[in-house]
């Protein structure tokens, strides 16, 4: 975890400090007090200094982007949560109400919440498919699975509970992760992470269609964007489809965006009617299942996933449809 620079005085202490030294540090400008019992170094984090100034930690959207999670663009307010005693000028973060009682959080005690405190609070600042996104960034990032992540989040109300089981840990970005939300919601049998031959791995498959969903910094570099658009033409010439999807589509444009997936399955563009179709997608699913095999991480991460994800659907979310069988086989490659 990155040190934000800010320490209860109390740790100090802790770590061979007596007030005498800190009041010199002080004195040097080497230490800024920030609130009673809160000091700052030289190179702190702004953001979370602002949190703690005004009586709190910082928390939710805010400690997540300290983590390096994926978090939504357009989160202006300063996230910070802070004991009831306290007051300030930030509005404090409330995790979302599961029924009479609130999702309950340990007492603050460092400037920067961690992941699993964040996540809480987080559910009453951003949406079900936001909040799905950055729990699929945090477990990829970390190697967990969703029975880890929950076990991390402690004892959590049915709503939490839905979203932990629509998360995710093979996806590798936040705008496909809102992606495959979003069109499981409208009942697509969705493929994550396949493996397709001649092409490497894409971002989501449904049938014959490959869905690419880039993120704002993803064709930075002039190498990245002839990669992709190398990997679209052979695709296009082994029979594949392919829609690339920008951030903004995705995140500001997404009836247009469903419109157009709609326009290519309703007229079963993306169905493998010939054998010659039927082989192409039959080579992904082994592909797929064969590299998770190769990979131990990967091996055990997709383990996890069926160890917990349960074979009904969650409350509150459609059903699988006619193609049951096909959707369940082909979540788990």
């Amino acid at each position: 975890m990155k040190d934000p620079g800010i320490y209860r005085r109390s740790h100090l202490h802790a770590s061979g400090f007596d007030d005498k030294t800190i009041d010199r540090m002080i004195a040097a400008g080497d230490l800024t007090r920030l609130r009673s019992g809160w000091l700052a170094a030289k190179n702190h984090d702004l953001t979370a200094a602002a949190a703690v100034s005004d009586g709190g930690v910082l928390t939710c959207v805010d400690a997540l982007r300290f983590h390096e999670l994926w978090v939504p663009v357009g989160r202006r307010k300063l996230h910070l949560r802070r004991s009831r005693s306290l007051s300030g000028k930030h509005p404090a973060c409330r995790p979302m109400k599961s029924g009479t009682i609130r999702q309950r959080l340990t007492v603050a005690t460092k400037p920067v919440d961690s992941v699993p405190s964040a996540l809480l609070c987080a559910t009453g600042c951003l949406n079900r498919e936001e909040w799905i996104a950055v729990c699929d960034s945090y477990m990829n990032s970390h190697g967990l699975g969703v029975e880890d992540l929950r076990a991390e989040l402690g004892s959590v109300g049915p709503t939490v509970t839905d979203w932990l089981y629509l998360t995710d840990p093979r996806s590798q970005s936040g705008t496909e992760s809102i992606s495959r939300v979003r069109l499981r919601s409208e009942g697509f049998d969705v493929v994550v992470q396949p493996q397709i031959k001649g092409v490497g791995r894409a971002d989501l498959r449904i049938g014959l269609l490959i869905i690419e969903c880039d993120s704002m910094q993803y064709h930075a570099t002039k190498e990245a964007y002839e990669r992709d658009h190398k990997r679209d033409r052979k695709a296009l010439v082994n029979g594949w489809l392919t829609m690339r999807l920008t951030y903004d589509d995705i995140l500001f444009g997404w009836e247009e965006v469903l419109a157009d997936i709609r326009n290519i399955t309703n007229r079963d563009r993306h169905r493998p009617r010939t054998p010659r179709k039927r082989e192409l997608v039959e080579k992904s699913v082994r592909y797929s299942a064969s590299e998770g095999k190769n990979s131990p991480r990967r091996a055990d991460n997709q383990q996890k996933i069926l160890a917990s994800t349960p074979i009904r659907s969650p409350r509150g979310s459609p059903g699988l449809g006619r193609h049951t069988f096909r959707a369940c086989f082909d979540r788990c490659q």
